[in-house]
């Protein structure tokens, strides 16, 4: 039991000196890498560039006792960040106290709602966000983040909560452009759009090996951040209207209490839910990938566990909401980390930096974390999806592009919800007309297969129908119709036969449009005959009357259904394409 809510019982009985030496490398390579991010993740979250910092120590802490994946890397992540400023927006303004307050209010909800989903074992709710809607609300929030950092790069105040409004603020002040923030934010992002590409080959042409220069290309950020504040320092940019961090306060987190006012609670608590599901989703599927490539197992139950105790701790640590960045996780992935320790590590290495390096960043520009932000962000946008989805599903490119619109267009809250209805609205309707194929028999086999598809025998007074779902009150109806409308364009039926192999559940519903179809064939002489029924299937039939008044039979074997049924008559099975051509079928 210990070991089941406390996975570091498991792994840390193993723990060597080898695997010390892996996870403080890995330790060493994410922490250079996480100070930049936490600092920009922090300035999209609205919240001073410190949180960042503050919300990736504790978190970090708390993940390595209670979660289960050897490598994921928790703290502020793009989409995350982005979520908490519109809901801490709604409440209160940036830079005030009550948004700080709202912004880790925000983390503690968050964090107690993992927790319990956790304990009820209800990681399956995280399933209600569909492949379409996750990747399209990724990809406008890419969209939305990115165009919210251009006025740190051209060095303008403009606001807007959705992307019609960001355009037409930034439209309003083109004349403001500030051109010494371009010549800083248009460079820093054109090198870090290099690094992810260029860094690495031009490392190893210069004889780096592979893996070094692998992770020396990681130190992108580093380098763009370093250079930038000395830039400021020595051409004095802030004079020329450049804006920078300021003082950031140095020491380690201070204790930190949510606001008990259960008004603002009201208020939070729908957004703090949004954060949870959309945290929890991007970080079981950074975990599970990751897992996969060492043949590891995580438990997405103890991972809500793992996530909600690390969003508390970042809630009594000053912080906002955290989660698995993919990014970071990657990289800790490929420096080696062999276990949570090495994100107890990494967390030591932000301590220390907000110990002894945050007066060193008092210089470093706005314009350089938005350009970090930026082409994080954009690695998000996903613009191939759309025209794949388009050819394979169009009810999954509606819910795609539904949330697509309605993120862009209303706000990430609105977008969620409403490609969460989207979704189920189009599993309704396609759940509610499900798919049923008229079959025949594959010439010299036993099986059957769909008359439109196949060469297959059949004979005119049986009419062999496979039902391809479980029948439920969503889709009864629609089948007691289906079947009565085949049987009276074919006057030549005798026999019925339900074809039951893929039909896991019958409801209640179900069984009343069965019993209905049972009585409306007998009182026109047709027998209704099941075939293939599956055991629990049967066992609930069993409970019923069904069965007793069934006017037909039940048979093991589709094939032994149609065998026993064509002698009926003595009517030899025929191609059914000559029965269709002399019109009795």
């Amino acid at each position: 039991m210990l070991k089941r809510y406390f996975p570091i019982l498991e792994w840390g009985r193993s723990y060597n000196r080898d695997v010390l030496t892996s996870d403080l490398m890995a330790a060493v390579i994410v922490t250079i890498m996480l100070i930049p991010q936490s600092l920009a993740y922090a300035l999209l979250a609205g919240l001073p560039p410190v949180v960042g910092l503050y919300a990736s120590i504790l978190p970090l802490m708390l993940y390595a006792v209670f979660g289960t994946s050897r490598t994921l890397a928790v703290g502020p992540v793009a989409v995350i960040s982005l979520m908490t400023a519109s809901a801490a927006g709604a409440v209160a303004g940036q830079g005030t106290a009550e948004y700080l307050e709202a912004a880790i209010t925000l983390a503690f909800l968050s964090g107690v709602m993992l927790a319990i989903l956790g304990l009820l074992r209800a990681g399956f709710l995280a399933n209600l966000l569909s492949h379409p809607v996750i990747s399209g609300f990724i990809t406008a929030s890419g969209i939305l983040i990115a165009t919210s950092q251009i006025k740190h790069i051209v060095g303008v105040k403009a606001g807007g909560d959705n992307w019609p409004e960001m355009i037409g603020a930034l439209a309003s002040v083109i004349g403001d452009i500030n051109p010494t923030t371009i010549a800083i934010g248009i460079p820093a992002m054109m090198f870090l759009f290099w690094v992810r590409k260029g860094a690495k080959p031009a490392l190893q042409s210069l004889g780096m090996p592979a893996r070094a220069a692998d992770m020396t290309a990681k130190a992108g950020p580093v380098v763009a951040v370093a250079l930038s504040i000395m830039a400021v320092i020595f051409f004095d940019l802030e004079a020329a209207g450049v804006a920078i961090t300021g003082s950031i306060p140095q020491g380690l987190p201070p204790f930190a209490v949510p606001s008990t006012d259960l008004a603002l609670i009201e208020q939070l608590w729908v957004p703090a839910l949004l954060i949870s599901i959309i945290g929890f989703v991007e970080s079981v599927s950074v975990a599970q990938t990751l897992a996969a490539k060492r043949r590891q197992r995580i438990s997405p139950d103890q991972e809500l566990i793992g996530l909600g105790a690390s969003n508390i701790a970042s809630a009594f640590s000053g912080g906002y909401p955290v989660t698995g960045g993919f990014a970071r996780s990657a990289v800790n992935f490929d420096a080696g980390a062999q276990t949570p320790a090495a994100g107890a590590f990494t967390a030591v290495g932000i301590a220390l930096a907000t110990l002894f390096l945050t007066p060193l960043l008092y210089s470093l520009p706005i314009a350089t974390l938005a350009a970090t932000i930026i082409v994080a962000v954009l690695s998000l946008v996903d613009l191939r999806t759309p025209q794949r989805l388009w050819h394979y599903s169009k009810a999954d490119f509606a819910a795609h592009a539904a949330t697509i619109a309605i993120t862009l267009l209303a706000g990430v809250e609105l977008g969620v919800i409403a490609g969460v209805i989207v979704g189920l609205l189009l599993y309704l309707w396609r759940a509610s007309r499900p798919h049923a194929a008229i079959v025949g028999r594959v010439p010299e086999t036993e099986h059957f297969r769909n008359v439109d598809r196949h060469k297959v025998f059949t004979v005119p007074h049986i009419l062999s129908i496979r039902i391809d779902e479980a029948l439920t009150y969503l889709n009864a109806r629609w089948l007691e119709e289906y079947v009565l409308e085949q049987v009276a364009d074919r006057p030549a039926v005798r026999h019925v036969i339900l074809m039951c192999s893929a039909v896991n559940e019958v409801d209640a519903s179900g069984l009343e449009s069965l019993e209905a179809i049972n009585h409306r064939l007998g009182d026109a002489k047709v027998g209704l005959h099941l075939s293939e029924v599956k055991g629990p299937v049967m066992d609930r039939l069993k409970r019923s009357h069904f069965i007793d008044e069934l006017n037909g039979q039940v048979y093991l074997s589709q094939s032994k259904a149609f065998d026993s049924l064509v002698a009926d008559d003595g009517t030899p099975p025929e191609p059914h394409d000559q029965y269709l051509a002399r019109g009795l079928i």
